[in-house]
């Protein structure tokens, strides 16, 4: 794995405290604190990508059954008095979120 940045004056950023790359802890990686925006100057998240994405590899995520062990079933009865005490919301996406995500159906 390599990794290749250039600022607009090689070696150098425009500012000491704009340099927010680091070497991690791990060989081979490279960390970023704030946050990263592809196609966008204001990300609202750790990374936010306007546009398509393409992953040439597996996409881990929390609930990734990958992720997990022991997996065992449950009483289902049991869960379901535990979903009896569940508090279900409906909501509206609010129009500016909706506009800039392009979901039509808020």
């Amino acid at each position: 794995h390599n990794f290749f940045f250039q600022a607009s004056n090689p070696g150098q950023f425009e500012n000491d405290s704009d340099v927010l790359w680091q070497r991690g802890h791990v060989p081979e990686t490279i960390v970023y604190h704030g946050r990263v925006g592809i196609n966008t100057d204001a990300p609202d998240e750790a990374l936010v990508v306007c546009g398509n994405a393409k992953v040439m590899g597996r996409v881990m995520h929390p609930s990734d059954s990958r992720a997990k062990q022991n997996i065992r079933e449950v009483n289902t009865n049991e869960q379901l008095r535990r979903i009896t005490q569940m508090r279900l919301v409906e909501y509206d996406y609010k129009p500016e979120f909706a506009s800039v995500m392009g979901i039509k159906n808020t």
